[in-house]
């Protein structure tokens, strides 16, 4: 079992940065690919960004590309999302999430197993 907390959600205006981090524990908490999901008020979670075990494979969506940055510091425990030039677009919860699967890109709720409760992240105009 692999729990994992988010934290670093808030409110901030557009253009502004956050950097959300998952904590993660259990039975080898980082030896999986791990990522990031969003969900927007009355809308589907959708994938934001995916990163594999050592950080070497990164696969972000196209709406955050050059704007966010997934990292990973196995030692600690931790991954983070630096979110910069934030758009209201941007505003929904953001769920940490860990893999074991052996494939990549990943980028599918369904090839998660591990979830946080999520962050709530809400971009002003």
């Amino acid at each position: 079992q692999v729990q994992l907390v988010e934290s670093g959600g808030g409110l901030v205006q557009a253009g502004g940065s956050l950097t959300l981090t998952c904590a993660a524990s259990g039975r080898a908490p980082m030896s999986n690919s791990m990522g990031w999901f969003r969900q927007a008020p009355g809308k589907e979670r959708e994938f934001v960004s995916s990163i594999s075990w050592s950080g070497g494979s990164i696969y972000y969506t196209d709406s955050v590309k050059d704007r966010f940055t997934i990292s990973r510091e196995n030692e600690k425990s931790k991954m983070y999302l630096q979110m910069n030039r934030l758009k209201p677009e941007d505003t929904g919860v953001y769920y940490c999430a860990s893999s074991e699967s052996d494939l990549w890109p990943l980028d599918r709720e369904y090839e998660f197993k591990y979830w946080g409760v999520g962050t709530q992240v809400s971009v002003g105009t």
